[in-house]
């Protein structure tokens, strides 16, 4: 819908101009401090959030935001940009190059746009409500795969897994009903690699909404179902999320309220 248009395109932008904040710092080792345990924050994520605030800010004057670095510009405005500056912080951190710069956009209450850059591979993807979901501007579907005996699945766990021990359980239920299952700590990558047919399904617990906005619409566009753990719609605001190519949903559901 060209509705959106110009909003997905800025974002695309702007998702280009921060990831390219984010690989020229992956080769240095800048601060890291710890906002939890073992939940991490990065100078890069905070040159990110400012980049990514002040370009939308100045393009959308009006515009309400909602990012992880603390961000919370919210006045009930019809427009609500959603974001993750990098989303895969530990990962940066540690040089293993599975990051993300994400960014969501809400019109009135709905996901209307998403873009999601992985600045070291090169990779976009992008969505507008109702008018398809894209890599580098290339067409993408979610997988044919019908059985989760055959299907790759992803998973991320919360950062108080150690005294939590959230997902743990149902981590080894998927271990022993799929065909493997991947754990990379990028939210909005695992959508996307639903979305083009890598993964065939992601679930997570605790998540925020940056984590999964610009990922939600870019599955959804591309065929995929996003629900929460009874098969409801989604809501990124819920901490909870099964995500599939729709073949393999109930199964998933399925193991996700197995005791």
């Amino acid at each position: 819908m060209a509705e959106y248009a110009r909003y997905l395109e800025a974002a695309r932008d702007v998702a280009r101009e921060a990831g390219d904040i984010l690989e020229r710092d992956y080769h240095r080792r800048g601060a890291v401090s710890f906002k939890g345990e073992i939940d991490l924050v990065t100078e890069t994520d905070t040159a990110s959030q400012a980049l990514i605030h002040d370009r939308m800010a100045a393009l959308f004057p009006g515009h309400d935001f909602l990012a992880e670095e603390g961000l919370r510009n919210i006045t009930g405005a019809e427009f609500r940009w959603i974001i993750d500056p990098l989303d895969g912080t530990t990962n940066f951190a540690h040089r293993f190059p599975w990051f993300c710069v994400s960014i969501g956009l809400e019109h009135r209450g709905v996901l209307v746009a998403g873009v999601v850059f992985n600045p070291m591979n090169g990779e976009l993807f992008s969505a507008e409500a109702g008018g398809g979901a894209f890599l580098n501007g290339d067409p993408i579907r979610v997988s044919s795969v019908g059985d989760i005996g055959r299907s790759l699945v992803a998973t991320g766990f919360p950062y108080d897994i150690r005294e939590s021990r959230t997902n743990m359980d149902a981590h080894d239920r998927f271990l022993l009903a799929a065909q493997a299952v991947r754990r990379c700590g990028s939210a909005a990558i695992d959508l996307c690699y639903v979305a083009c047919g890598r993964f065939e399904g992601f679930w997570e617990l605790k998540l925020n909404p940056w984590d999964t906005a610009a990922g939600a619409v870019v599955l959804a566009e591309a065929g995929g179902r996003l629900t929460d753990f009874h098969g409801r719609p989604a809501d990124i605001y819920v901490p909870e999320l099964c995500a599939s190519n729709g073949l393999i949903h109930q199964a998933m559901l399925g193991l996700l309220r197995e005791k």
